[in-house]
């Protein structure tokens, strides 16, 4: 994938983890962990309950018993080498450790290009909500021995930024698995705004944009949106895990569909009156001069991708543009001018 192609969707763990676990509880955890990691030898249960913090809040033997064999058995459950053994041949009792060479991260070697990778996507996310998560990634891989250098991006320069203010809420409601309503404005800064119930998939970044993948509710269709286009306020609705992506989509390759323009078709040949009609020539290829009932003006070669697309540019300019090839863009230009003429006239009879 490269540094402009990113999805962003909904993390599917790998085991089902509890969590209502208080943070009381967590941080015991981590206490232990962090104890049974810094001895060599064994610790009994109760050389651990006077030295962990969070054991000391159990009200008996009993009860600490209890906290101890959940924590223990949440450990292993969390693949955490939590070892059983004796100091010596007189203790009466088992001890506890976490042997530190089967717990630490083993030995992680990344290609040059696979480095500039890592340093690019720390440099590639300046929204503060993944800023914090770049940064650690790279602070985990320095610790590990990797050394990551985050000049090693050279002359690329990612081009993807997160600063669409749509782009926190909606990235939470994937991760929640939340239904979203939203505003969102079609066909660019001057579309009309309509209002869209989505159910969430996953945000992609696809040439230098960014988009919401996920099921349209008010259209019962697959869609795409420009997270530009999106205006604020951004509601999440209904229970968190209610939406999830279906098994198996490819959410880029959505996105693709939905943005990229179609394959060439044929060739369009239009004349454009002198000093008119920039856009299209923009689009198009000067062939040379030409004059159209009396007035000069440049013939273009046009990439022909849909035909009532490009019908639809040249209707816009009215006589401005004429259709010289082919027969069936020139007829669907005529069918929008009669279209347009029917509604107005319609209109005018209305109004009298």
């Amino acid at each position: 994938m490269s540094h402009d192609e990113t999805c962003l969707r909904r993390a599917q763990p790998p085991r089902t983890y509890d969590a209502d676990v208080s943070s009381a509880r967590a941080e015991r955890l981590v206490n232990l962990v962090l104890c049974l990691l810094s001895t060599r030898q064994y610790l009994t249960a109760e050389r651990i309950r006077a030295i962990v913090p969070g054991y000391a809040d159990a009200p008996n033997d009993e009860a600490f018993s209890r906290m101890f064999e959940r924590d223990k058995n949440e450990l292993r459950e969390l693949g955490v080498p939590l070892e059983t053994g004796r100091r010596s041949t007189f203790d009466t009792h088992d001890g506890y450790r976490i042997a530190r060479q089967d717990y630490e991260l083993g030995e992680i070697e990344l290609e040059p290009d696979e480095a500039a990778a890592v340093a690019l996507a720390a440099r590639l996310w300046d929204s503060p909500d993944l800023a914090g998560a770049a940064h650690g990634a790279v602070v985990k891989l320095r610790a590990a021995g990797v050394e990551v250098d985050e000049d090693q991006g050279g002359p690329v320069e990612p081009r993807v930024r997160a600063a669409d203010p749509a782009f926190a809420p909606l990235l939470a409601a994937v991760q929640a698995g939340r239904v979203v309503m939203f505003d969102h404005r079609r066909g660019g800064p001057a579309g009309e705004l309509q209002r869209r119930t989505v159910e969430p998939w996953g945000v992609v970044s696809w040439r230098g944009r960014w988009y919401l993948v996920g099921h349209d509710r008010d259209r019962d269709d697959v869609r795409c949106f420009r997270l530009s286009r999106i205006s604020e306020p951004i509601t999440a609705r209904g229970p968190a895990g209610a939406v999830a992506a279906p098994s198996g989509v490819d959410l880029m390759a959505l996105v693709r569909r939905g943005v990229d323009p179609p394959p060439v078709i044929g060739k369009a040949r239009v004349w454009v009156a002198a000093g008119q009609a920039y856009g299209l020539r923009r689009l198009g290829v000067v062939l040379g001069q030409l004059a159209q009932h009396g007035r000069t003006g440049d013939e273009l070669e046009l990439d022909l991708r849909s035909v009532g697309t490009v019908a639809r540019w040249i209707a816009g300019h009215g006589p401005d543009v004429a259709v010289l090839h082919p027969p069936e863009l020139a007829d669907a230009v005529h069918r929008i001018w009669a279209g347009t003429a029917a509604a107005h006239a319609a209109e005018q009879g209305a109004s009298r």
